[in-house]
Order: structure tokens, then C-alpha cells, then sequence
């Protein structure tokens, strides 16, 4: 009866999880461009690019149970050329989305055996670009740590004879009612989410004053000396990804096979004064007056929850920390929002950046441009020492717009390739 870590977490703040948990469960369980089990996959895909085991197993058993072929999960060499050719754009998004072109487009869309429609495009960029973003997430509130080590974050397995080991066919791979029992059985179809919203609430309460008594020992136990020392560090230290005996990142070789190019990572964005040609403008296309249009027409009805979702978390309040900084919530949470899509190269003509550096403590934009830019690259300590004085579900609200900031300059940057290749 454990709900799972992403939900719990993101249940300090319930209307945002109802808006979360029907888009999700739009994009991965109902009619759409896509079979079920390149659903999946394509999330394998995406949040492999971050090393980010916990939506990895998550959607491995969610593929198999679709009917996905497990062969498939060899790796990149064993998937139909269609869906290896998606590779290129799924690197790009994660890491460097600006460099997204219509190219890219025109290559996946091009008349052969392996083409893409522009609606199974569109699918796809929503589903890679919501993965990249969760993962995001899900370093930022410590799931990845938690996942399978008994912590809140551990994911319940499936017995067996839960599990679709059968073997992949034409269309959607399982047959209808296969595919309507999986349905049945997926965490988000088979709760209410009235029920849910209940069962969340009584637990974000109960873990908050947890959380809280622990921080107090924590902090009892350290010492006033080590804690000022810790809170003195100029955080490069936590920068650096967990490693094992061999210096490399704690189990990437587990997921090494389904990505190319590991290399290949985020780089600062160019400067506006070096390269103005770069900059993306939100006044030239921006969400409300382009991109909710096309990724609506293409793909029936994402739009509007993407919609939903993105105006939620800008409804979220955030009081105390707002407080903290002498500014009103609203101000607050533009100034985080758009130091997020200023590092994806997204521009304000009508906000005035140096109001970033007044809003956000230096630490604080450490994190955010740390779980935002190479989330793989965080650690258990970040989430639990930062800002002290805030509670738990205000952390929670800082990653939600890391969460949905994100995305949204993905999908920008992706949806605007699509209209200049469509012209």
C-alpha cells in the first residue's frame, strides 16, 4: 500500500499532483500517436540521458507489462531503427536544446522505411522532455537516493505473473484486451484520485513532522560549529556526482546501453553578447501564443493539460520563502522560472535579470542550476541542507518549478524546430 516516492513527494502540494497524474497518465495510458510499449521505452530512453535508475526500472517493468519485447532491453542495438533515430533529439533536449533545428526534424520526418508522422514527433518530444524534466525532479527531492534502499522511495516490485513477457506485434504490441488489463493494473488508472489525494495528505503531514524532528536531531547531533561550516562551503563540493571504487558515477554502467554519446552533457549557454543570434526570445514564440496551438492541433488534447499543469504550479504559494527574500510570492517564483529558462537561453525582453541575483541566495541557485542543468550530478546531502528554515513541502514547490520550467524549454525549443520545418 506504499505509494511511490514522486507522488509522495509531490503530494505536499495535491492540486498540483491531480494535474500532474491525468497528464501523465494521458501521455503514457491513453489513445494516442504512439503503441504503449514505445511509450515506455522512449522513457527508458530520455531518463537513461541523466543515469536516473528510478524512472528507468519504473518504465522497464512498465514496458514489459505493455507487452514490450524484452529484448528491447539489451539496449539501443536491439530497438527497431524508427526508434533508434530518435537518439539524436533525445541528447539534444536533455543537455543543450537550443541546439534543436529543424534539421533534425526534417531528418526524423523524411520519407523512408523508419519515418516518423508529425503527431508520433510530437508525442515523442512530450514524453522526452517530461522525462528529462522528472528526473530532474527526482534527484532534486532525493527519490534517486531513496530507490532501493528501503527508503520512501523504494518502488514495490511486481511478482512474475504481474508482469507481460509476451512477445511484441504489429500496432500497439498486446492485444486490446491485454492492453486493457495493463491499464487496470498501472498505479495511475487504478487509484481514484480523490482517494489518492486523502491517503497523500495523511502521509505528507505525518513525513513533514518527521522530517522536521530529524532535521532538530541533525542539527543537535552536528553542532553549531560543523553546521557553520557546512553552511559556509561554497558547494562545489556537492557538485560532485556519488562514486564508486572506480570513479565513476553509481550505476551508469547499468544504463549505459541505452544511451550513445555519454559525453555529450549540458555546457553554459553562450552569453547574449557573444552570440545574439542564439538567443531564444519568448516574445518571438512563447507557450501561450505558439507552442500550446501546435502541440494541440498535432497531439489532441496534451495541450491542455500541459496547460493546466504549467498554470498550477505558478498558482502554488510560496510565502515563507518568498518572505524571506522581502518580495511578494508572485516575484519570487518569476525570478526562479525565469533564472531556469535563462540557462536554456530563453530571454525576458520585460524582466530584469539583475533581480536573479537579489531574489536567489547564491546556494540556492547553485541547487536549482544543479538539479535543472545535470541533476545526475547531485547528492543525498543537497536536498536536506539546503535552506533549513523552510519546510519540507516548500523545498518540494521549488523543485515543481524546476520540474515544469524546465520542460517548458524543451518543448519551446522543440515545438519551435517543428513550426520552421512546417513552413
Amino acid at each position: 500500500g506504499r505509494l511511490e516516492a514522486v507522488t509522495q513527494q509531490m503530494g505536499y502540494h495535491p492540486q498540483y499532483l491531480d494535474s500532474f497524474l491525468k497528464m501523465q497518465h494521458y501521455l503514457m495510458h491513453m489513445d494516442g500517436p504512439l503503441p504503449f510499449d514505445c511509450r515506455h521505452y522512449i522513457a527508458i530512453m530520455a531518463a537513461a540521458r541523466h543515469q536516473c535508475r528510478y524512472l528507468v526500472n519504473l518504465h522497464v517493468l512498465q514496458f514489459l507489462r505493455a507487452g514490450g519485447d524484452p529484448q528491447w532491453l539489451r539496449g539501443l542495438d536491439f530497438i527497431p531503427p524508427k526508434l533508434r533515430n530518435l537518439n539524436e533529439i533525445n541528447k539534444i533536449l536533455a543537455h543543450r536544446p537550443w541546439l534543436i533545428t529543424k534539421e533534425h526534424i526534417e531528418k526524423l520526418l523524411k520519407i523512408s522505411e523508419w519515418s516518423w508522422s508529425l503527431a508520433e514527433l510530437v508525442h515523442a518530444v512530450v514524453l522526452l522532455a517530461h522525462c528529462h524534466a522528472l528526473a530532474s525532479f527526482v534527484f532534486g527531492c532525493g527519490c534517486e537516493q531513496d530507490e532501493g534502499h528501503g527508503g520512501r522511495g523504494s518502488l514495490k516490485p511486481l511478482s512474475p505473473g504481474n508482469q507481460c513477457f509476451c512477445e511484441a506485434t504489429a500496432g500497439n504490441g498486446c492485444g486490446q484486451e491485454l492492453l486493457r488489463i495493463n491499464r487496470k493494473r498501472s498505479l495511475d488508472s487504478c487509484m481514484e484520485l480523490d482517494s489518492l489525494r486523502e491517503r497523500v495528505q495523511r502521509i505528507h503531514v505525518e513525513t513533514e513532522g518527521r522530517e522536521e524532528m530529524r532535521l532538530l536531531q541533525q542539527d543537535r547531533e552536528e553542532g553549531e560549529e560543523r553546521g557553520a561550516e557546512a553552511d559556509a562551503q561554497d558547494g562545489r563540493s556537492w557538485l560532485s556526482p556519488p562514486a564508486d571504487t572506480n570513479g565513476e558515477v553509481a550505476g551508469a554502467t547499468n544504463l549505459a546501453c541505452y544511451t550513445q554519446d555519454p559525453d555529450f552533457g549540458y555546457q553554459d549557454f553562450a552569453r547574449r553578447d557573444e552570440d545574439q543570434t542564439q538567443v531564444f526570445r519568448i516574445q518571438d514564440y512563447s507557450w501561450e501564443d505558439h507552442g500550446f496551438s501546435l502541440v494541440n492541433r498535432l497531439y489532441s488534447d496534451i495541450g491542455h493539460l500541459l496547460d493546466e499543469k504549467f498554470r498550477m504550479v505558478d498558482g502554488l504559494q510560496s510565502s515563507a520563502m518568498a518572505k524571506r527574500q522581502g518580495c511578494e510570492p508572485s516575484v519570487f517564483k518569476r525570478g526562479v522560472w525565469n533564472y531556469i529558462h535563462c540557462m536554456f537561453g530563453i530571454r525576458y525582453d520585460d524582466y530584469d535579470y539583475a533581480e536573479v541575483n537579489q531574489l536567489l541566495e547564491r546556494m540556492l541557485k547553485v541547487y536549482i542550476k544543479t538539479v535543472t542543468c545535470y541533476p545526475e550530478k547531485t547528492n543525498s546531502e543537497m536536498f536536506d541542507r539546503f535552506w533549513k528554515q523552510f519546510k519540507h513541502s516548500e523545498k518540494v514547490h521549488v523543485n515543481l518549478l524546476i520540474l515544469e520550467a524546465r520542460m517548458q524549454a524543451e518543448l519551446l525549443y522543440a515545438l519551435q524546430a517543428i513550426t520552421q520545418y512546417m513552413i
